[in-house]
C-alpha cells in the first residue's frame, strides 16, 4: 500500500493507494470511526461488511462505495484476498474549495446507498484510471500535487455523480417517500450533535410531525427518534474510543444539558455508562 488511511483524515490534499491490507482495516473493526475527509474506493477482490452511518453494507469485486465527510463507519468482517484502491480528498482542501456544489450533489446520490456495482469491464476501466493517477501522485514532486487537485476534484465527483445516475438498476428516481427520508437523513447527518427532537425537523421540512414519523417508519422501516439517536450514539462512540477529550468534552460537543444527561442518555441505548464503554477492551 501507497500511503495508509489516516483514521480521521488525509495529510495531503489528495491521496491514492491500493492494496489496503485486512491489518489495517482491521484497526476499525472495534469501534466506529468519524471521517472529516472524503474518500472513495473500488473494490477489485475480497469481501468486506461493514456500517455506514445508518447502511449496514457488503462490498464485494467490482463495487464502488463513497464515503463522504462525516460519514461515521465501522469494519464488521472482511473476507477473501482483498484487493482495494482508494482516492481520497482532505478536509482541509475540502474547506476551502469553492467547489461545495459538486460535493453536495455525490452526498445527494450516495445518501442511503453508499455502494453501487460495477459490470467488470467498468470496473477493469476504473481500476485502470487509478492506476494511472497513482503512477502521477508518485512521480509527481510533492509541491506540484496541489496544483492538479480541483481540476481532480471536479473530475471526480462528477463521475461519481454519472455512475449514480447511471446505476444498473436504472433506478434513476425516487419515490416521494423516499425522497423525505433522504432530506431528514441529510438533516439529521448536519445537525444531529445539536437537535435531537423530531419536530423541528419536521418543520424545517416543511411537513407535519405525524407525517415525518409515519413516511419514515413506513419507507425506512425504522423510527425518527432511531435515526438521531443511532447517529449520537455513534459519534460519542467514536470520540470515547478514538479521541482522548474528556467525557464532559464529549458531553459538551454533543450539547447535551450536562454529563449526568448525557450518561443516562448513552446507558439507555448502549447498556453501559460511557466511562465503561471507554475501558471496556
Amino acid at each position: 500500500m501507497e500511503k495508509e488511511l489516516p483514521k480521521i483524515d488525509l495529510p495531503e490534499e489528495w491521496v491514492i493507494g491500493t492494496d489496503i491490507s485486512k491489518e489495517l482495516l482491521g484497526l476499525y473493526t472495534n469501534y466506529p470511526v468519524r471521517l472529516k475527509c472524503e474518500i472513495f474506493v473500488l473494490c477489485m477482490g475480497g469481501q468486506a461488511e461493514a456500517s455506514v452511518n445508518l447502511n449496514h453494507v457488503t462490498v464485494r469485486e467490482n463495487d464502488v462505495i463513497t464515503l463522504t465527510p462525516g460519514t461515521i463507519f465501522q469494519i464488521h468482517g472482511l473476507e477473501g484476498d482483498l484487493k482495494i484502491y482508494f482516492l481520497g480528498f482532505s478536509s482541509q482542501y475540502m474547506g476551502h474549495s469553492d467547489q461545495t456544489r459538486s460535493m453536495l450533489e455525490t452526498i445527494l446520490f450516495t445518501l442511503g446507498r453508499p455502494v453501487i456495482s460495477l459490470r467488470p469491464e467498468g470496473a477493469r476501466m476504473l481500476e485502470e484510471y487509478l492506476c494511472f493517477l497513482i503512477n502521477l501522485y508518485e512521480r509527481l514532486p510533492e509541491k506540484m500535487r496541489p496544483e492538479i487537485t480541483p481540476n481532480l476534484f471536479a473530475d471526480i465527483h462528477k463521475g461519481i455523480s454519472i455512475l449514480y445516475k447511471s446505476r444498473s438498476d436504472g433506478k434513476l428516481s425516487v419515490t416521494k417517500g423516499e425522497q423525505l427520508c433522504r432530506s431528514f437523513t441529510q438533516l439529521v447527518l448536519l445537525h444531529y450533535g445539536k437537535i435531537r427532537n423530531v419536530s423541528w425537523y419536521a418543520e424545517k421540512l416543511g411537513i407535519t410531525h405525524a407525517y415525518l414519523c409515519s413516511t419514515v417508519k413506513q419507507v425506512m422501516g425504522r423510527t425518527c427518534g432511531d435515526i438521531i439517536s443511532d447517529m449520537v450514539i455513534m459519534d460519542a462512540k467514536s470520540q470515547l474510543k478514538s479521541t482522548h477529550l474528556s467525557i464532559q468534552d464529549i458531553s459538551d460537543s454533543l450539547h447535551f444539558a450536562n454529563m449526568s444527561f448525557f450518561g443516562k442518555y448513552f446507558k439507555r441505548y448502549v447498556g453501559m455508562s460511557p466511562l465503561e464503554y471507554r475501558n471496556k477492551g
